[in-house]
């Protein structure tokens, strides 16, 4: 999960030991929690030297580094690492606090002082030596840096500034068509706090196996598919997590599944622009995004966000997908444009991105997708509509795929 800035390893320590060392490393980061947020996000540079880790950090000013040192070596110890360096930094007090000086860090012990041959050394930083140097703060990585997915050819998003305009409902229906098509397809639900896949999927009652301390991602209808849901006890079940815990069950699916070779795997986004996009942005190899909105002036501005956040993160967004666009009467044929018209046309004209289909506003897709058999499998009436908008995404998206590093481990 986390991407080293430097990763050196013994001449005994084969790839696969490496691999499983990095993993153990990203769980304890990721459950250690200092207050209620996971130490993860205070991680700003990371280095691991054969058994040695080396952390920058930027800890609350109520924190005590020298207990966050000896609880973290305690949970490291039994995955092979031995000797742990922090580097700190606390934010500076408070005007008003009652002292012009900066909190002094406390004495540097040894984390592991119940293994004597650990050689523990602490760089915890004396923040009242004014010559010492900073510690180096780790860039955000972006899209550039990260390596495509040995066995994913290209990863699809498919977003919503909002919720409530048929994001999940589309994403289904163009994974099934993707693989209508003629496509090895995967899908992610990352809709942490409302997933649906399971549900659309008709796979509710599925739960996902593990094999080799991986998941294996539930077989539906030919699509592999992964989602919290289906590590949930029931349906009714909320996700009460704050955002790092959630950005780390995302994580956590994408790396710890045991993906086949697919041609696309499609990422079911929460709506918004939170935690879990900038995560995604971070960490997911994405070829790129698809914009789910309707013709009403409110989801076009949220539409707008979603498409200014991934300019800004280096995604590129594949185009625009006006769902809910005209409604046809079943008495009468009367067709109208309930949430207005042309929404997709100006915003697809506006950031100069295709507009890959117009959706219609009808029951028989809802109706499809509540009974677990969305309109592509059931092969309806609506399926086209899909499929064009498939074979349209098709078009283009070659030019946007990443450079595949088959020596890659996960």
């Amino acid at each position: 999960m986390f991407n080293f800035m430097k990763k050196k390893t013994t001449k005994t320590e084969t790839p696969q030991q490496q691999a499983e060392r990095d993993s153990a490393v990203d769980k304890v980061l990721l459950g250690y929690e200092i207050g209620t947020v996971s130490i993860a996000t205070m991680v700003t540079g990371l280095e691991r030297d054969g058994e040695a880790l080396t952390l920058d950090l930027r800890l609350p000013q109520d924190s005590n580094p020298e207990a966050v040192q000896q609880e973290l070596g305690q949970l490291l110890h039994p995955h092979g690492i031995t000797t742990i360096h922090m580097n700190v930094r606390l934010p500076a007090p408070e005007k008003g606090s009652g002292s012009s000086l900066p909190k002094q860090m406390p004495k540097t012990t040894n984390a592991m002082e119940s293994q004597p041959s650990s050689g523990v050394n602490n760089n915890v930083s004396n923040a009242n030596n004014a010559n010492a140097e900073p510690p180096i703060t780790k860039a955000a990585p972006t899209q550039a840096s990260l390596a495509a997915h040995p066995r994913i050819h290209h990863i699809i998003v498919v977003a919503s500034g909002k919720g409530g305009v048929g994001k999940s409902t589309t994403t289904v229906n163009i994974a099934l068509a993707l693989q209508k098509l003629g496509n090895r397809v995967g899908v992610l639900d990352a809709d942490i706090y409302g997933p649906s896949m399971p549900t659309m999927l008709g796979v509710a009652d599925v739960k996902p196996q593990l094999e080799n301390e991986q998941f294996v991602p539930v077989d539906a209808h030919g699509i592999a598919m992964l989602s919290i849901g289906s590590l949930l006890d029931g349906e009714n079940t909320p996700v009460a997590w704050r955002g790092p815990k959630a950005t780390g069950a995302l994580m956590q699916l994408y790396n710890q599944t045991n993906w086949p070779q697919l041609d696309y795997l499609v990422i079911d986004m929460p709506p918004g622009t939170g935690d879990i996009q900038l995560t995604l942005a971070q960490r997911i190899p994405v070829t790129g995004a698809v914009i789910v909105t309707t013709p009403q002036h409110v989801a076009l501005l949220d539409a707008q966000k979603g498409i200014e956040m991934f300019n800004k993160t280096s995604i590129p967004v594949l185009g625009v997908v006006e769902n809910m666009a005209l409604h046809t009467c079943s008495n009468c044929n009367h067709t109208e444009a309930i949430f207005g018209t042309g929404g997709g046309e100006i915003i697809a004209e506006q950031y100069q991105v295709p507009l890959l289909g117009q959706l219609p506003l009808a029951s028989g897709i809802r109706a499809q997708v509540d009974k677990g058999e969305p309109s592509v499998l059931a092969d309806d009436e609506f399926a086209n509509y899909y499929i064009n908008i498939a074979k349209n995404i098709e078009t283009n998206i070659d030019k946007f795929a990443k450079p595949v590093d088959d020596k890659r481990i996960f």
